[in-house]
């Protein structure tokens, strides 16, 4: 989302298929901020829908919901957190674009309704970027970079993304000439660094969330299931530091939480393929536990109160105990040991901040 424009992988989940590269504020992530430019609720004329695009609207104004608050709450995690994401942060121009073309064909009449056109245009910036000090502001439209046309039509995001990633690469800023209301309007866009990990919503009602070493995917069973923002937070920065800490490549589970991924990502995922644990390994216990404490870490740092992790994780692991097939505590069953090495991170957080000591692992 907020990103890199270098590899940006993945695009806006209200969309069937995953294209090789998104226009996204984040590398390898979509835009962490918001999905639609236009109003979910109010379309910019009066258009009429049929039954069925009807429909379409309401699924992806709730999916969108859905993202929005994902990367409202992953957005601090990523931005403060770029020295504990080792070889994993990236510059990011903070902010997410889109047109008509981002979403799969069934959904490209229902974008139009909500005022997408052949033009990228911006879907959400990312609080404390670059691109929200420079003043971008979502339905800004993307006319040029550095004075060269930006790319209208259905490979759009991909062209984007071939002429920016190289740019953001080398600078320090990148110069954008927007469309405004009918007005032109230069910026220079300060780039910001920040962990390079997409983040993804899984259209499945289990409850879990998945890492696969540059993505972490929360399905909307998690979703439901936390009480608040906070406790979204632990979901996050969790998955954040298995990626951070190289965990998906030393369990040889890439490709295997990497297909899952991509499989959740579409609107009607293929619930059949997860049964059991859809093949995925039980995370060791140290590996488990070194997580949660860079996790902590990661809270602390972006401003989000840790005292109740250990008592989520718990309810979590009481609610959904490991017996229960592809639910978080099957992947991750070291729930008493997780807690010890949670209250100890606590601890040991807390004694830095009063011994104000730098906040590091």
């Amino acid at each position: 989302m907020y990103g890199l424009l270098q590899p940006i992988v993945t695009q806006l989940k209200c969309v069937r298929r995953v294209k090789p590269v998104s226009l996204a504020l984040l590398p390898l992530a979509m835009a962490l901020a918001a999905c639609s430019t236009v109003s979910l609720d109010t379309p910019k004329a009066p258009i009429a829908t049929t039954p069925s695009e009807s429909a379409q609207l309401q699924n992806m104004r709730a999916i969108t919901t859905q993202q929005d608050r994902l990367y409202r709450i992953a957005a601090p995690l990523l931005v403060s957190n770029a020295p504990l994401c080792k070889g994993n942060a990236r510059n990011l121009i903070g902010f997410s674009a889109k047109n008509k073309y981002s979403f799969s064909e069934d959904y490209v009449d229902a974008a139009q309704v909500l005022g997408f056109t052949e033009q990228l245009q911006v879907t959400g910036v990312l609080n404390n970027s670059g691109a929200a000090r420079a003043g971008i502001k979502r339905g800004d439209i993307l006319a040029t970079v550095e004075g060269q046309p930006m790319p209208a039509g259905a490979n759009a995001e991909r062209q984007a993304a071939a002429i920016l990633g190289p740019m953001v690469g080398k600078r320090t800023s990148i110069k954008l000439g927007l469309t405004r209301t009918g007005n032109n309007v230069s910026v220079t866009v300060p780039l910001t660094l920040a962990c390079g990990f997409g983040i993804e919503l899984g259209n499945a009602d289990n409850v879990n969330a998945y890492a696969d070493g540059r993505r972490v995917l929360v399905t909307r069973g998690m979703l439901n299931f936390v009480r608040n923002d906070g406790e979204l937070a632990f979901v996050l920065a969790k998955e954040l530091a298995h990626n951070a800490l190289g965990h998906p490549s030393q369990q040889k589970m890439n490709a295997t939480v990497g297909g899952i991924i991509d499989n959740l990502i579409r609107i009607t995922p293929d619930t059949s393929a997860l049964g059991g644990s859809g093949g995925v390994r039980a995370m060791p216990q140290e590996l488990d536990a070194a997580a949660d404490r860079l996790a902590l870490y990661m809270l602390t740092r972006a401003g989000y109160n840790i005292d109740g992790a250990a008592a989520f994780w718990q309810r979590l692991a009481t609610q959904y105990p490991a017996s229960v097939p592809n639910a978080y505590t099957a992947i991750h069953p070291s729930i008493a040991y997780r807690v010890d090495a949670i209250n100890k991170a606590n601890a040991e957080i807390k004694g830095k901040q009063a011994a104000k000591k730098p906040l590091m692992p």
